[in-house]
């Protein structure tokens, strides 16, 4: 089963830690005064030789650093990792390797040394362009630092693309369009636009079922920003290729891409997910959480904590699910392949009839209408 090669291949590692946790976030993250690099760096490569037995002569696609806030990581240390990938797997010629980046931690040194030990793309988390929504958000940046944070990223790198969060507390709609006016004006290639969710388990959750969080725009505020962000980024050249994602033409995310396309990836890092395929069947992994199990774990053989086979009809709903976010949706025949049986027609009929999908062969893609909603889209297609 080479099914991943319709995605490729990829490496994630993730790196847990912050200077300060933001109360809308819900990834893995810590705060924590000290961190022993070289230990960190010894458990990766551990995990990554572990890796090399079970996905051997694989060509690396892409590598994430992702977090946490890996620009905190010393160059050293993202050089390691580079390093213990390249000597496992072969490179290809246009690998991507992304560093996530805070504009807090930014150091012209740091990015320097980032560069010269491998990294060719920094993906900042800018999240807004006022200083008061940026309190609100927590960061602990400003507006100016930002900007003097992405100048400093664009000197050392080709490829710099940074985040915002939109549909905020108190923001109109008027007010986003003046902002990612402001920051396409700015951007080099790519932006990642990302409506406020709100989920359980962060500090904003707990807010909001106390009814603490107010001034939040309402869903219909919410979709008019959603369309607006559609046209906005179209117009300056930057359509997009995924719900939360603009390039231009050939800046998308490659990394991204091989989780969209269902390709197979591997995670190490606590809390980090991985897909594989192996032996014709495809496993989920996850790693353990927290950092200080994860590290005792990887000295006793496997940071993993989760090491599942997939099902097909398991696999063929995440391709589904992932796929339509995209674009350039999915082919109806992989689908069918990994399923075992075709999509409901009738259901895709219903979903062509109200504008929310499009066919073309066996492509299957969401209109702009059909990924504004796409979760109710996703329902209906894997409906029983």
């Amino acid at each position: 089963m080479d099914d991943w090669r319709n995605g490729g291949f990829g490496l994630y590692v993730h790196w847990p830690f912050c200077q300060a946790k933001c109360p809308y976030c819900d990834f893995n993250s810590h705060v924590t005064a000290n961190v022993d690099q070289k230990k960190w760096v010894k458990a990766y490569i551990s995990e990554l030789k572990r890796h090399a037995q079970l996905v051997p002569n694989r060509v690396l696609n892409a590598i994430f650093f992702g977090g946490g806030t890996p620009s905190l990581m010393q160059p050293e240390t993202v050089a390691a990792v580079i390093e213990a990938a390249r000597d496992i797997w072969p490179f290809a010629n246009d690998i991507e390797i992304t560093l996530e980046a805070n504009p807090g931690s930014v150091e012209a040194g740091r990015f320097a040394g980032y560069r010269d030990g491998g990294v060719n793309r920094i993906s900042m988390g800018i999240q807004a362009l006022n200083d008061e929504d940026l309190r609100r958000l927590g960061r602990i940046h400003s507006v100016a630092e930002a900007q003097a944070a992405f100048e400093t990223a664009r000197n050392c790198f080709d490829r710099v693309s940074f985040d915002l969060i939109y549909a905020r507390q108190g923001q109109t709609l008027k007010d986003w369009q003046q902002e990612l006016n402001q920051a396409l004006s700015m951007a080099i290639d790519h932006l990642s636009l990302y409506q406020l969710t709100i989920e359980d388990g962060t500090a904003f959750g707990d807010r909001y079922a106390r009814g603490k969080l107010r001034n939040l725009p309402t869903d219909d505020a919410a979709a008019d920003m959603y369309h607006a962000t559609q046209e906005i980024c179209t117009d300056h050249g930057m359509p997009a290729y995924e719900v939360s994602n603009h390039a231009r033409a050939g800046a998308e995310s490659r990394h991204n891409l091989i989780y969209w396309r269902y390709g197979d990836y591997v995670g190490i890092g606590p809390g980090a997910h991985g897909r594989l395929t192996l032996n014709g069947h495809r496993y989920a992994t996850e790693s353990l959480r927290a950092p200080g199990a994860w590290l005792q774990a990887v000295g006793e053989g496997t940071g993993d904590c989760v090491n599942v086979t997939l099902a097909p009809d398991e696999y063929s709903a995440e391709h589904l699910m992932m796929g339509m976010r995209l674009v350039e949706g999915i082919d109806m025949s992989r689908y069918a392949q990994l399923a075992g049986h075709p999509l409901p027609q009738d259901k895709v009929q219903d979903l062509l009839q109200l504008g929310m999908v499009v066919q073309s062969g066996t492509i299957l893609r969401a209109t702009d209408q059909g990924r504004a909603v796409l979760n109710a889209v996703l329902r209906e297609l894997l409906a029983d």
